[in-house]
């Protein structure tokens, strides 16, 4: 996979189901680290990328020290509001894993402190805690897909000229 995106111990079905169709709208690898606050058969993660589920490249793991021994070869970006550097001043190489913490408390401390220089945040005005999950895993991620050139993505849509028929014969 060119890129991963990492949810540790996500809570909320919706935004897990969200994140699980950008996965697949841009050919990232969805990775989730237990607990999960649901189940991943639930009908409301199904539903946000339905169909798009079987397109999805998911992996799951019991627990943080279990995604670590499967995946020891980074390079890892920690997303979370105590960074110091934006997202936008990072250069995301293939290969790379983007991590979102869980909505109520985000990544933990004891995580983030071992690695200050890989931790990227999405600025915003200093009286919001933070954007909903799914909606920052869009921003990061297009950003990462951004600096590659959107390789391997449509580039370019198709308008096609329709005539507006309200079915009325203007004829007098």
């Amino acid at each position: 996979m060119s890129l991963n995106i990492v949810l540790h111990e996500p809570e909320i079905p919706q935004n897990t189901g969200n994140i699980a169709r950008t996965c697949a709208a841009t050919g990232a690898a969805l990775h989730l680290i237990e607990p999960l606050g649901f189940s991943i058969d639930e009908k409301a993660v199904r539903r946000a990328g339905l169909d798009y589920w079987s397109k999805l490249s998911l992996f799951v793991y019991a627990n943080l020290d279990d995604f670590f021994h499967q995946n020891s070869v980074g390079p890892y970006f920690f997303c979370t509001t105590k960074a110091r550097k934006t997202y936008a001043e990072t250069s995301y190489p293939s290969g790379a894993y983007l991590i979102f913490g869980k909505e109520s408390k985000g990544i933990p401390e004891d995580i983030l402190v071992k690695h200050p220089d890989d931790c990227i945040r999405i600025p915003m005005k200093p009286d919001i805690r933070s954007l909903n999950l799914s909606n920052a895993v869009a921003i990061v991620t297009y950003e990462a897909l951004k600096q590659r050139g959107f390789r391997s993505m449509d580039l370019e849509g198709e308008l096609h000229d329709q005539s507006w028929d309200d079915g009325q014969d203007e004829s007098p």
